[in-house]
């Protein structure tokens, strides 16, 4: 079959390629920007990558008409425009209006379980969505889920921050409210089989874990998967408001999505039993098991996908990097630095390996500085990291920079700041007639940009003169 995935950079679209493609099916990735494409992509006989913006209908045209399964894993749950819900539906009646113009015989979507009467923001959305996706040209399967936990997870991670830094816990009274837990192997698994399966034609179905807990049941189960002794105790005095700070300064993920994590996390995930697991012969896995497999992934380095890597960890770019891939000259400050490189490789290696827990090299306390600040003033700081400690590509998160171009057979590393500044940064990376060539770039908005550079220059001799001499020292 001739498959399209829509969302095909996002956390679930990425895992469930390979499965697709690995059953022979021709697959049609649908992104944005073609920069964000898994590389791997554009090599594979079997993988087509198309670049279709569905807030756009005149992008829409370059999906082909000739697909017989559509999946729908369009969704943001961080995103700032205050006319989200709409920007949701606009998509979906795109998304529609194209798909009913194809072959298109079955479309697949991901969406959330909404059995309570009182639904958050985002689950609104959701299933709104799901009304708007109905057609008599083709049939719908929707799969409703709840909290998806595996490797690179956003609830994965923030309750693996929350765990592992908080020894003793004082925290909001919706940590009560109760879940069905759902590995993100046993999601990726009910979305794969029903691929032109007719007996799940024009059905909705929720997916589920086989428990139900509390988050503060979640929070001490994985705390037993890791060896550790918590102590929670609830408080009833914690406003949303109030928790979605204590979920940002804690955790690594942003203001804008604690807020919409605190909204839904007021809302019972309880499935609905059907046929699904028999008929798909899927069996969920239990959360201490989702657990233990998403650290095994961990600790062999081989997270398939995160969602520090989406835009909305920070929602700076909107998803275009093409944007940002020249850099400006006029108008701006820049710092140029030059050495000889003895060893280009060992240098590569080292450049593809900065950030994260291996740190800039030099004076990486003061980075920490400068994340603690940038938190402080409501932007992202170091938190993020990265989520491969030697593999960068473009579109991922890498600390408060987000790479815009990486290219080892042209040695050239390019990333763009997404922390708090007044006004744009890059730093380029490149090595070119045998000398690496190192230059942040700076483009100041207004007089406040500019007392920023020169408040900033002393320091900026220090970290990358430290940087770049490390970068070509391969004997340190």
């Amino acid at each position: 079959m001739k498959i399209l995935v829509t969302g095909a950079t996002g956390y679930i679209g990425k895992r469930l390629i390979p499965l697709l493609v690995n059953d022979e099916h021709q697959v049609v990735c649908a992104v944005r920007d073609k920069l964000r494409a898994d590389k791997a992509y554009l090599e594979d006989d079997f993988i087509d990558v198309v670049e279709a913006d569905f807030l756009k209908p005149e992008t829409l045209s370059n999906i082909p008409k000739d697909i017989d399964v559509a999946y729908y894993l369009i969704h943001s749950m961080s995103n700032s425009s205050k006319d989200f819900e709409s920007m949701e539906e606009r998509c979906a009646v795109n998304f529609k209006s194209y798909i009913e113009q194809t072959n298109v015989q079955q479309v697949i979507y991901l969406s959330g379980i909404t059995n309570e009467d009182k639904l958050s923001k985002h689950l609104r959305s959701r299933k709104n969505v799901e009304d708007t996706l109905n057609s008599d040209a083709y049939a719908l399967t929707i799969f409703k889920a709840g909290i998806i936990v595996g490797s690179g997870s956003s609830s994965f991670e923030i309750i693996r921050d929350l765990v592992e830094k908080l020894p003793v816990m004082v925290a909001p009274k919706w940590l009560n409210t109760k879940t069905q837990p759902l590995a993100v192997r046993d999601v990726l698994a009910f979305l794969h089989r029903s691929a032109g399966k007719k007996e799940v034609y024009n059905n909705s179905y929720d997916v589920f874990g086989p428990e139900i807990l509390t988050y503060k049941e979640m929070l001490l189960q994985f705390a037993k998967v890791r060896d550790l002794k918590r102590y929670i105790l609830t408080v009833p005095v914690m406003t949303p408001k109030l928790s979605s700070y204590w979920l940002y300064f804690v955790t690594s993920t942003s203001f804008k999505l604690a807020t919409s994590l605190v909204d839904s996390m007021g809302v019972e995930i309880i499935g609905k039993p059907s046929s699904i697991n028999q008929l798909l012969e899927v069996n969920p896995m239990p959360y201490k098991e989702a657990v233990k497999l998403a650290f095994e992934k961990i600790e062999q380095n081989s997270i398939v996908s995160s969602w520090k890597d989406s835009m909305i960890s920070s929602g700076r770019l909107r998803n275009r990097l093409h944007k940002y891939i020249n850099v400006p000259k006029f108008g701006c400050f820049e710092d140029y630095k030059e050495r000889k490189v003895i060893d280009p490789q060992k240098t590569l290696d080292k450049i593809w390996s900065i950030g994260g827990n291996n740190g800039w090299y030099y004076g990486t306390f003061l980075w920490k500085i400068r994340g603690h600040i940038d938190k402080l003033f409501g932007g992202i700081g170091l938190r993020r990291g990265r989520t491969s400690p030697t593999e960068l590509d473009a579109g991922d998160a890498l600390d408060f920079w987000r790479v815009i171009f990486a290219n080892k057979a042209q040695q050239k590393l390019l990333l763009y700041a997404e922390m708090r500044l007044p006004g744009e940064a890059w730093l380029e990376f490149k090595i070119e007639d045998g000398l690496l060539k190192q230059t942040a770039t700076f483009r100041p908005r207004g007089l406040w940009g500019r007392l920023y550079w020169y408040s900033i220059l002393p320091f900026h001799g220090l970290i990358f003169n430290g940087m770049i001499n490390k970068l070509v020292d391969v004997d340190t």
